[in-house]
């Protein structure tokens, strides 16, 4: 384990012994039992934790009458991404609002926090992205098996000629899984490299180093934009009708 970031030390402080024993518990061995949660896991918790507490606080102050500046944000941000998703998956698209809302908004924290001194980018690690892009997989498919029912949903991998079944079972499984590496690197390998090359710029050059961050801010957006669309067609996928 590296050097531990100011938050990830407050969390091993707090919860070392009772994270230590849950994972024992459930058969991992823990190589520093005084610190269990590395700097990814705890950027993830944080960017969790910013996003309850926003929500919470989203919630108190909404007004119908006088909305303010960052209301009106939030609800164009919602309104445009929901229009957004029935243009890609189509009408009634916009059922995945709440799911693809949220997941926009970890993926944007989680890209943007490690611009901020003594915070690290939770999507600079790969077992983040991973974890991002295995949570998209289940949701299609289990929405994919909502929709159609297991038996018609299952047909889908076999291709429109029987003929070749067998074979369309395996490119078809191969291709779903291989989503699962499609979104996890994209998104790891784009901000692991701007959140370094950003850090050596700084540290070279300061005023090349503030024009990479905001090289590292239009990556954020643009990656949080693909990895949402992208999720957006494979639900479209998912729950499309055969003609």
């Amino acid at each position: 384990m590296g050097e531990q970031l100011w938050f990830t030390q407050v969390l091993n402080h707090l919860l070392a012994a009772p994270v230590t024993a849950g994972l024992r518990a459930l058969g991992f061995h823990v190589a520093a039992p005084a610190a269990p949660i590395s700097n990814y896991n705890a950027m993830v918790i944080l960017v969790a934790l910013m996003l309850a507490v926003f929500a919470t606080w989203l919630g108190r102050r909404l007004s119908v009458e006088r909305p303010r500046a960052w209301q009106q944000t939030v609800e164009v941000s919602w309104l445009g991404l929901e229009a957004h998703s029935e243009d890609v998956i189509g009408h009634g698209g916009g059922r995945f609002i709440n799911y693809l809302f949220t997941l926009a908004l970890f993926i944007l924290i989680g890209n943007l926090l490690g611009l901020i001194p003594g915070f690290e980018s939770p999507t600079g690690s790969i077992a983040v992205t991973v974890g991002l892009a295995l949570t998209a997989f289940v949701y299609y498919h289990v929405h994919g098996l909502r929709h159609h029912g297991t038996a018609r949903y299952a047909k889908t991998f076999l291709g429109p000629v029987k003929a070749i079944s067998p074979l369309m079972v395996v490119v078809e499984t191969i291709s779903h899984f291989a989503r699962i590496l499609s979104l996890s690197v994209r998104l790891f390998a784009n901000m692991y490299a701007g959140e370094l090359i950003t850090a050596i710029f700084i540290a070279l050059v300061p005023v090349a180093g503030v024009i990479f961050m905001g090289l590292h801010v239009f990556v954020a957006l643009l990656q949080t934009y693909i990895f949402v669309v992208l999720t957006m067609i494979y639900l479209s996928g998912a729950v499309m009708e055969e003609h």
